[in-house]
């Protein structure tokens, strides 16, 4: 075999290994060229030397492979300077990251269960299915230079503050690219765990979703302590998402975190809240900012402390307004730049005999 295949097959090896689409495509380009150059070298190779014209000599296959690799790990540093993930704090308190969800699942499977064994371990009060509130206690505590909560629409407002009212209608907009490799993590990751399960076409979303807000109190205060927003299909009851939602300040501006548990873990998304015209309110984890992001992290369970890396390559938008009297959600997911899941929602408000107001 010459230098070109064995090149380009070495580099689509290396560059699988990142992960990251721009260098799963960068890799066998650069394997080939390098190839290609490794072939022009022996055409022009001194006379009676290996690998001179009219000579049996050839490049050997680990030469080209070796070079490939080499190559490609090379320009891949030139290329792509920015670490997609990266420790940012190691076996630190809660209180120096605070743009982190500690809250991990006891079990390898989260499910729509997790608050109430969450309260046996915190020591709280479980409080399942509660009937008139919202995923934040009050909007104005997300103020800021980027969003002032007086010009948000009351629906928009009501939705936040008292988000069991409304029941949900989500259709997803995959990108073909993804759907592949987002089968083989639901079958493989997703169901198994309990968490993060996304429909995966509008014929599943017509199912339906059930929403239910499950809370923990008596925590060293009478004030709820947890939020969990538990989403999960009306039909069969698998879950969707199970979410912890808190909001806290720093440096004069208020944020949005949702924990998503895991075994021993937690992915956090930490979200900036910006005003939208007409009144919605859009919440991004892209940002100049140093606190808005996504991050994983594994929590002790005997000290107590975190090792967190923020997760770069991942990003997502929240983007709630009011149409035509209707309010209306558009949830963007992107990873290593490329966008791959649009969630489209509807809310509409339940009957006051299930709202509970």
């Amino acid at each position: 075999m010459g230098p070109v295949p064995v090149a380009t097959a070495a580099g689509a090896a290396a560059g699988a290994l990142g992960l990251r689409p721009q260098k799963v495509a960068l890799g066998p380009a650069v394997g080939a060229a390098i190839g290609l150059g490794l072939g022009r070298l022996r055409r022009a190779g001194t006379p009676g030397s290996p690998g001179s014209p009219g000579s049996p000599g050839r490049v050997p296959g680990a030469v080209a492979a070796a070079a490939a690799v080499v190559g490609y790990r090379t320009v891949s540093a030139l290329v792509f300077r920015d670490p997609q993930v990266s420790l940012l704090a190691e076996r630190v308190k809660p209180a120096e990251v605070p743009f982190v969800v500690p809250l991990a699942s006891q079990s390898r499977y989260v499910g729509t269960d997790y608050v109430r064994s969450l309260a046996q371990v915190l020591g709280g009060t479980y409080t399942p299915d509660v009937r008139d509130i919202g995923i934040v206690a009050a909007l104005d505590e997300l103020a800021g230079p980027s969003f002032d909560p007086a010009g948000t629409d009351p629906l928009v407002r009501e939705f936040y503050e008292h988000t069991t009212r409304f029941a949900l209608d989500i259709v997803p907009e995959w990108r073909l690219w993804v759907r592949p490799g987002y089968l083989l993590y639901r079958t493989v990751l997703a169901r198994p765990l309990g968490q993060a399960n996304v429909p995966m076409s509008q014929r599943e979303a017509q199912r339906g979703v059930r929403s239910r807000i499950d809370t923990i109190t008596g925590i060293g205060t009478s004030a709820v302590a947890v939020r969990g927003w538990i989403r999960s299909a009306a039909d069969t009851g698998e879950p969707i998402y199970v979410g912890i939602y808190t909001t806290y300040r720093h440096g004069g501006r208020g944020y949005v975190s949702v924990g998503f548990p895991l075994p021993q873990a937690s992915f956090t998304a930490t979200l900036l809240p910006r005003g939208r015209p007409g009144g919605g309110l859009v919440l991004d984890s892209r940002s100049e900012l140093d606190q808005p992001g996504h991050y994983l992290t594994y929590i002790d369970g005997q000290s107590g402390e975190l090792t967190t890396a923020a997760v770069r390559g991942f990003a997502e938008r929240l983007d709630v307004y009011v149409e035509a009297g209707q309010l209306r959600a558009e949830h963007a997911f992107w990873v290593f730049g490329f966008p791959f899941l649009v969630l489209h929602y509807r809310m509409h408000r339940k009957p006051p005999r299930d709202g509970g107001h």
